[in-house]
Parts: C-alpha cells; structure tokens; sequence
C-alpha cells in the first residue's frame, strides 16, 4: 500500500523564507537553504517550495550571511536541491513550458501550477505531455463564499468562477498528476483543516490530492488521514517553531497505526 506522505511547504518571499496568515500577511522567519538542510535531516517525504514574491528578481539587503545573496529563485531552487534529499515540487511565476523545464533542470522533481492553469486549460495538457502527468501539480487555493468552495487565483487575489468540485474534475481531465489543495480561509490560523473541503476534493478526483492551509498540531495531520481520502498532508507554520518537527510529527502519526513511513533522523554534513 502506498504511504500516505507528510510534506513540508516552504515559502519565499523576496528572498525571504516567510510566514503568511490569510495569504496578506507575512512574517521573515530566515534562510531558505538552512531550513532545507533541516528538514532534509528530519526525513521529510517530500518538499513543496512556492515563490510568492511579486517581484522577478530581489535583493535580501544582506551581505553578512553564510549564503550567497541570490538574486533569484531559480538561482535558490539549485542551492536548495542540494541539500534535499526528498523530493521537491517547485511552484511560482510558471508560465511556459520553457518555465518548467528550466525548474526541473535546476533540481526540481515536480512544478505546482497555479494561475497559469486557470489562464489556459490547454497549459496543463501540455505540461502533462511534455515532461509526464507525474511532474504536473496542479494548485487549488479556495475561500469559502455563501456555502460554496469558490477557486482563486493570483495568490488568493483574484476570484473565479469555478467551484472547487468542477475546477478539480477539469484538472484531473487535463492531465494533473497531483492536486495540492489550499484553503485561504485556515492559512496560518491554527484552527485545523477544512475537513470538509478536503474530502469534497479528494472524493472527486481519483490522482492524489494534498491537504494544507491551517495545521496547528500532530492531531491536525491525523484527522486529514483518518477523516478524509487526501494521500498527503502538507503545512508550512507549524514545522518552523520545533525542533525536529517533522520527525516528531511523523512518529505521532506512525504510532498511531497509520499508513506512514517509519521515522528516521538524516545526518548530513554541517553547511
């Protein structure tokens, strides 16, 4: 049986590894890379990293750090793939397949794909066909209106009209290998997951379907496991603030008898 996956989300800003509430408010917790290296030794399933900067090229104003000062993502994506040893979905800023290929050449396992699919329908059957349905994640970020699950884009900025059910069954048709879905709503709240929108989600769809947006502790992960057909449960706050999170999040969830890989710690050397 296929192990149900605990994915770490990192997201950048400007340079910056940040965290966000309600996808308007962002705090700098620090460096990309050294986060990496520490969720690489805490034997994280796999690593989603979105780039959520407006800008296409930043400065971190900082010329003190152990790090090189990159200038952009895709210069991080490298330094980053470096040191993981799980595999990485890169999301941001993708509009061409020229876009993709340039990521996966970089490091990257699989790219999330967000407003560029609701743009062109047609982008997901391509990216499906050139690089393989396996490569193409295909993010969903929702808010809840009048009792409809209502899909945005342009980070949670500009409203559709699709509701979630439709636009998923539509992704899934064009050849989406994965569905990472978002709820707007719970982002950085700590109040637990929309169970009810990651079912409605992973019940429609037959490709695998991640759950985020509003972890506050292990018991959040267990629910979506247990209480949902989602396949993986993803997060970015909670495993920031301790030490060997992801670890301890997985042995939680492995003691609990569910379907997840046994836990382990990585060493790798100090960077």
């Amino acid at each position: 049986m296929i192990k149900n996956r605990l994915i770490p989300v990192l997201l950048l800003k400007d340079g910056w590894l940040v965290q966000s509430k309600g996808f308007s408010r962002f705090q700098k917790l620090g460096n990309p890379i050294v986060a990496v290296k520490r969720l690489s030794e805490w034997a994280a399933d796999e690593l989603i990293y979105l780039d959520i900067s407006r800008e296409e090229e930043y400065d971190l104003a900082r010329d003190d750090l152990k790090h090189p000062n990159r200038q952009n993502f895709l210069d991080i994506i490298e330094d980053v793939s470096t040191f993981a040893f799980m595999p990485i979905t890169v999301g941001g800023k993708i509009k061409t397949l020229n876009d993709i290929e340039i990521r996966l050449k970089k490091g990257a396992d699989k790219v999330a794909i967000n407003t560029r699919a609701v743009e062109n329908l047609d982008f997901i059957k391509e990216s499906a066909q050139e690089f393989g349905s396996q490569c193409v994640v295909i993010s969903i970020d929702v808010k809840l209106e009048e009792k409809e699950y209502i899909v945005y884009t342009n980070g949670g900025k500009k409203r559709t009209n699709y509701k979630v059910k439709e636009w998923a069954r539509i992704v899934q048709d064009y050849g989406a290998g994965e569905i990472l879905i978002n709820s707007i709503d719970r982002d950085g709240s700590r109040m637990g997951y929309d169970l009810n929108l990651i079912q409605l989600v992973s019940e429609t769809v037959n490709i695998p379907t991640i759950a985020l947006g509003g972890a506050d502790d292990w018991e959040d992960f267990e629910e979506v496991l247990t209480k949902t057909k989602a396949d993986a449960v993803a997060a970015a706050n909670i495993f920031h603030y301790r030490d060997q999170s992801v670890y301890l999040a997985k042995k939680y969830l492995f003691d609990q008898g569910l379907n997840v890989r046994k836990p382990f710690l990585i060493e790798i050397e100090k960077i």
